[in-house]
């Protein structure tokens, strides 16, 4: 798998990619970013809001899974996603984030399809993602995902509101997407 732990890999992976107002850059991220994505998901409810030592972790760990948009020099779009030790040929969307000023240029689902196109993936045949039953832009864009690959979705529960404990949560379903075929 790649691995980009430092500002001139990243430069290098992004040079082919302009940065203006219409074309965000898209890359792995780095320990730098993780304020800015700690502020992002801060700002784009109905997201879970972690620590920023957690998006420390994973702009360290899990930056093959992980991506992040800019859109001039400002971080606009995150996706956090991992390959869950049991099922390697899954890629488990834990969050995606986009700000409003990366909306409506289908930023959400070009930063997924990124990320499935990265070295080391290639064996991914479904994608996995909670999503809470009133969340309609997770689902379109999931479904977006689906169309676009040619295949389906499938919705079965997983966890439900009474797992989070005594905070107030609804229902996350799960959502598996694929199979994936050629990519």
């Amino acid at each position: 798998m790649m691995t980009i732990n430092n500002k001139e890999e990243v430069a290098s992976r992004t040079s082919a990619q302009p940065a203006n107002k219409t074309q965000p850059v898209l890359r792995a991220p780095n320990l730098d970013d993780a304020k800015a994505v700690h502020a992002l998901i801060t700002a784009s409810p109905p997201l879970d809001v972690n620590s920023v030592y957690v998006y420390l972790l994973l702009s360290h760990h899990f930056t093959d899974t992980c991506v992040v948009a800019e859109l001039d020099n400002e971080i606009v779009g995150f996706v956090s996603a991992y390959v869950p030790p049991k099922t390697p040929d899954v890629l488990f969307v834990w969050q995606v984030a986009v700000h409003e000023r990366g909306r409506g240029l289908g930023l959400g689902k070009s930063m997924l399809q990124e990320i499935l196109q990265r070295p080391g993936l290639q064996n991914i045949r479904f994608v996995e993602t909670t999503v809470g039953p009133d969340n309609a832009a997770s689902r379109g864009m999931f479904a977006s995902l689906a169309r676009k690959a040619g295949t389906e979705i499938n919705e079965t529960a997983l966890f439900e509101g009474h797992h989070f404990g005594e905070q107030a949560h609804e229902d996350e379903r799960l959502l598996r997407i694929g199979p994936f075929t050629e990519k």
